[in-house]
């Protein structure tokens, strides 16, 4: 059989691109629910795969990932208009998103299925379950720094609602150590109170130091201040 020839990246911008639609309606429903964790992730989802040119959906597979997954999105964001709370939300998509991972969990389309479902599970306080989804979605994007941050930030936020302090701390301590400075100082703050949690004040005030030195720009720089003359 003959190799099909590589298209020119000007000759992709030129056709319908099914991944450039879902991505711009993965764009959409994260602006439209401006959740402390979908937000981020699902544009920085859209932004990294778009840059790097891959083409998600040039299969079979992919293709019937990318349709149930966009079937998905639909169904939720609808539910999310008609003021469900989490918990019912989840109940409703939950056997759908699950669908996608039993079938296609190793397709692209299925990593964002995972991860849009791991938000999800956080949002209907289903803890155990984000943190096993997240931590899959780790090696999922093991070559995308910038979502990898997302989701250690995203493992601490899910541990400390576990009242796991000392597990979060490990998660935000990778963050706040990373080597893109995104998000350190947010990561900084949160360690800062889950040190004073766990009886480690030295470590806490170190954490609240490094702000004051580092990131002057921190949007919560008073509270630190606060915390540190408290």
């Amino acid at each position: 059989m003959a190799k099909k020839r590589k298209k020119t990246r000007k000759e992709l911008l030129k056709e319908p691109d099914e991944f450039l639609t879902l991505s711009g309606k993965l764009i959409e429903f994260a602006v439209a629910h401006k959740t402390l964790l979908t937000y981020a992730v699902t544009i920085i989802i859209g932004l990294a795969v778009i840059i790097s040119g891959i083409r998600f959906f040039s299969i079979r597979g992919e293709n019937k990932a990318a349709a149930l997954l966009d079937k998905s999105l639909t169904i939720y964001e609808s539910l999310k208009n008609e003021k469900k709370t989490p918990q019912d939300v989840y109940s409703a998509v939950s056997s759908d998103f699950q669908l996608i991972l039993d079938k296609y969990s190793s397709k692209e389309s299925g990593k964002i299925a995972r991860l849009t479902f791991a938000n999800i599970c956080y949002d209907g306080g289903k803890y155990e379950q984000a943190i096993e989804l997240y931590t899959t979605s780790l090696e999922d994007f093991k070559k995308h720094p910038l979502i990898q941050n997302q989701i250690l930030d995203s493992l601490g936020y899910a541990w400390e609602q576990l009242n796991d302090y000392a597990t979060a701390a490990v998660y935000f301590e990778k963050l706040a150590s990373a080597p893109e400075p995104i998000m350190r100082d947010e990561a900084l703050y949160h360690l800062g109170w889950l040190y004073d949690k766990l009886g480690q004040t030295e470590k806490s005030q170190a954490a609240y130091n490094k702000i004051l030195s580092d990131h002057q720009d921190f949007i919560y720089l008073d509270l630190v201040k606060e915390r540190m003359s408290g």
